[in-house]
Parts: C-alpha cells; structure tokens; sequence
C-alpha cells in the first residue's frame, strides 16, 4: 500500500512525526508531502496568484510552499502521478477538529482533496486539554490500529473519515464510536482585544477553553468522554430537506 501523507501544522510538526510513525506501521512505502510553513486555518484553499514551491527534504519526504490541499494535488498529479496512492492521512493536527472546525480546517481539507481526487482518506486529530502537555502518544498508539479497522470497512472514497483521539492517555482511551457532525457552543467564541508597544489596537480571535454539553452521538460528546471519534464527512453540502421544500414552494408560486 502506497500512503500519502500530509498535515496543516507544516513540515516540522510533531504530529507529522506521529502521523509517518502511524503510516508506517501499515505499510513501508510512505510519502510525506506537507506544507513549508503553519497553514492551520486555511481550510480547503488553493494557491492560485502565486508559484507552488516544492523542496526535497530527504528521500520521499517534500516540503510545499503553500495550503495542505495544494500539498495533495502535488503529490498524486505530480509526484506520484505514475502511480497515485491507495491512501490518504492528514494529520496528526495539534488540536481537535470537532464541530464547526471541519469547516475551518486545513488538515479536513487535505483529506478531502484526497477524496476528491479519487483516494481513500483519513484526517486524524489529536484533542488536548493543556497546550504544553498534548498526549501524542494516543494518537500514535491507537493510531494504526484505528485506521486498519477503518480501512477493513472497505468504505467508499467519495467519504473523507474525521478522526479525533480524546485528550486522555492512552489507557484510558474508551473504545471507538461512529459519531455525527456536532455543533459548538458559539458563546464560547470571543476576541480577545489588545495594544501593541505603540498604543494601536489588534485583536486575536479564541475560544474559552471550558466545557459545553454537546448532543449525545455528536464528534464533541465522544471524544470529552474518552472515545475516538470517527465521523464520516461528504463534500456534497446540499440540504436535501430544504431542497425539497424550495423547490415545492416555487412550483406552487409558479402555480399561483
């Protein structure tokens, strides 16, 4: 099996280090191909206005200068376009990748590229409670075990599988549940408002970092109480129900 692997937290971040030590436990062909820089945020985004800068590292191993989606591309088109991989993994993210975050997120992105491109993918976080203290080894040791089973589903490429390990050791990791989308507790949000050195204001954008009382079956409740969480995600956004519905109303309205 042929892995590519990629993140949003760059080349140099420690869950890339995880992610290759994952990846690698499944197979002895694996191709690391991540961004040059910190691209977390950048969601599903291309680089369109300027030059993708590609750099060799060392031996199967690619620095991009640009997004985790441009870092796919460049690897199945280009890179490996001779013999595209049977896997995609994004990840391991510093932090979750819960919620609203999909949306946000570079390393969902990645794997939706992947998706989007024909390849089977995965995108794997890492939830913490303390930045300084954040469990890797979770990640890398439910890690491939997870993705075995994963694969063993045989699911289709069309769907990108999201999944968040808890932030707990991993003894205490309390199995695997197949969770929905869930929905963050906006009042968390807020922006924290500051002064540089010159008295002009600048503003950092955050969330409290408290607990809320996410839905049962939700990505959010299984992960606070200890479980990965695997959530199957599409790149189709339509709204079946309101689609039905608008597409009544305006034929009653043409009626009319």
């Amino acid at each position: 099996m042929r892995i590519l692997v990629t993140n949003d937290d760059g080349i140099h971040a420690p869950g890339l280090k995880v992610l290759e030590t994952i990846a690698r436990e499944l197979s002895d062909e694996v191709w690391v191909i991540a961004p040059e820089t910190d691209q977390s945020g950048a969601s599903h985004s291309l680089t369109l206005n300027d030059p993708l800068r590609l750099r060799q590292i060392s031996r199967n191993h690619f620095a991009v200068r640009g997004t985790p989606t441009d870092c796919v591309i460049m690897g199945i088109r280009h890179l490996l376009k001779d013999q595209q991989p049977d896997l995609v993994l994004s990840g391991v993210n510093r932090g979750q990748n819960l919620a609203d975050d999909v949306t946000y997120s570079g390393t969902i992105a990645g794997a939706f590229e992947g998706s989007i491109l024909g390849v089977q993918s995965i995108a794997l976080s890492q939830t913490f409670r303390n930045p300084e203290q954040i469990p890797w080894e979770t990640a890398e040791t439910h890690g491939a075990r997870t993705v075995r089973r994963l694969l063993d589903a045989d699911f289709d490429s069309s769907v990108v599988l999201n999944v968040n390990f808890p932030a707990c050791s991993p003894d205490e990791v309390q199995g695997i549940e197949v969770t929905q989308q869930g929905k963050r507790d906006q009042s968390l949000l807020h922006i924290d408002a500051r002064f540089d050195t010159r008295g002009f204001p600048y503003y950092w954008i955050g969330f409290d970092r408290r607990k809320s009382s996410p839905a049962q079956g939700t990505d959010l409740r299984a992960v606070y109480e200890g479980s990965i969480s695997v959530t199957p995600l599409t790149l189709n956004l339509t709204d079946s129900v309101a689609q039905a519905r608008l597409q009544e109303h305006l034929a009653l309205s043409q009626e009319a």
